[in-house]
């Protein structure tokens, strides 16, 4: 996984104790004139110089850097910035009492990105931004050094900022601003415009093909945005991410296993073991839930613990292994965390809830427009289906339901032991799947007859 520059969190403690910051910025430096810094001396109580000059009318106007240019600064120098957010962190506790957040923004000089970290009382006061692509402008944030690396700190004292809608929209008034954020609405509107219009013809690198489980391919990379569900470290250090969309996976090109040697069944699950039922009750009963590998830890498995984060994996790739979907991230994958307000979460959201406001919308989505009257059992059919995940986490462990489902092994097969079966002097073992589980179901003898009739 590719390390986002900065740690911000670990850096600092609640963004105070900070050594002061030098006394000449880009805004109070002459032009032309070579770049000279100096550190205040002890005992010397000069106040901050922020990076801003009075405009024409008086009011303060701003001066922004590009982002390369304003990282030439000296450390702790205060510059002013107008970029796109590229990622989203996740709000997270500071080592004191205050709440932090990181951001990683990007701009036609610096198109790496560089990250910002922000610090503030309670997680109101954080910028919340609704998805990856929105502008960002920052007054009097600090340059700061950490190991070397180059990162920009918001200082909750005199720092400030303000988002803006990305590149899909006109709208020039920020959808949120700290309190202490002034707006030029002449002199800003036009380096906002400009951002959008640089973004139109410089994505932010997401993949051209972004699709949804219910249109995942084998082999191949595309970027995936899901919700992770869960998480879980296997024994041998391998890391699965649990990832649903509302969706289903496609059917699978799987032979049914005819078991004429009574040989090992197809498994029920990837995962070495099957999860805890506590755990599998959190699921949702429609809709598939991928299994994402990795060999590698990275910074957002701790965010997504918690079970309530989108995320945008990009350049991800899915293979089938006994005919159940495997999501594989390479080290070329990248995460990103995505909030609920971002375009993508929506749609999947909204075409979730015309899903489930169907009346069968627990049929799996491969069988629609219409299943065959042929899957109908004719006594029962004024009963409902439900998924097999549904039936995994009823509230009573024997139970009777209706479901849509499909073979993928049965043993025995064959036509002696059918006739058997039929006459009621055999059993059958079966392994059904639907789009959200595989089980094994057990024929007994006199029922052979009813199933095999349908």
């Amino acid at each position: 996984m590719e390390a986002e520059a900065g740690a911000g969190a670990e850096r600092q403690r609640d963004g105070e104790g900070d050594t002061a910051p030098l006394t000449e910025t880009a805004a109070t430096r002459p032009s032309g004139e070579a770049r000279k810094w100096k550190r205040p001396r002890d005992g010397d109580t000069a106040p901050l110089t922020q990076a801003a000059a009075a405009g024409p009318s008086g009011e303060a106007q701003y001066s922004y850097l590009p982002v390369a240019d304003a990282l030439m600064e000296a450390p702790n120098a205060l510059v002013c910035l107008f970029a796109v957010v590229s990622e989203i962190g996740a709000t997270v506790h500071s080592r004191g009492t205050d709440f932090t957040v990181t951001l990683k923004i990007v701009d036609q000089s610096r198109p790496s990105g560089i990250s910002v970290t922000f610090f503030a009382e309670n997680t109101a006061l954080l910028p919340c931004v609704r998805s990856s692509g929105d502008v960002i402008s920052l007054h009097n944030i600090m340059i700061s050094v950490h190991h070397e690396d180059s990162f920009f700190k918001y200082n909750k004292k005199f720092s400030s900022f303000a988002l803006f809608e990305g590149k899909a929209s006109t709208e020039c008034r920020p959808y949120q601003h700290s309190a202490k954020y002034k707006y030029h609405a002449g002199h800003d509107n036009e380096i906002l415009t400009k951002m959008r219009l640089w973004l139109v013809s410089h994505p932010l690198g997401h993949n051209d093909i972004e699709l949804q489980l219910m249109s995942i391919k084998s082999d191949s990379a595309f970027d995936l945005v899901c919700k992770v569900l869960h998480v879980h470290e296997a024994s041998n250090g391998v890391w699965i991410l649990y990832v649903w969309d509302g969706t289903d996976t496609p059917v699978t090109e799987f032979q049914m296993m005819l078991d004429t040697e009574s040989v090992t069944s197809p498994p029920l699950h990837l995962e070495e073991e099957p999860l805890p039922r506590e755990v599998l009750c959190t699921l949702p009963c429609v809709g598939s839930v991928l299994r994402v590998f990795t060999n590698s830890f990275f910074k957002e498995i701790l965010h997504f613990q918690k079970g309530i984060y989108w995320a945008r994996f990009c350049n991800i790739t899915c293979k089938q292994e006994f005919g159940m979907w495997k999501g594989i991230m390479l080290p070329v994958c990248r995460v990103r965390l995505l909030s609920n307000e971002n375009g993508s979460v929506v749609e999947r959201l909204k075409m979730f809830d015309r899903r489930i406001a169907t009346k069968v919308h627990r049929w799996p989505m491969a069988s629609l427009p219409n299943a065959s009257d042929i899957t109908d059992v004719m006594e029962h059919k004024s009963v409902g289906y439900i998924t097999l995940m549904e039936s995994l986490t009823h509230a009573e462990v024997i139970h009777k339901f209706k479901t849509l489902v499909r073979v993928v092994a049965a043993y025995p097969c064959q036509p002696n032991d059918l006739s058997l079966l039929v006459a009621g002097r055999n059993g059958m073992r079966l392994t059904l799947e639907d789009p959200t589980a595989r089980i094994r179901a057990y024929i007994h003898k006199n029922d052979g007859v009813i199933y095999l009739c349908y």
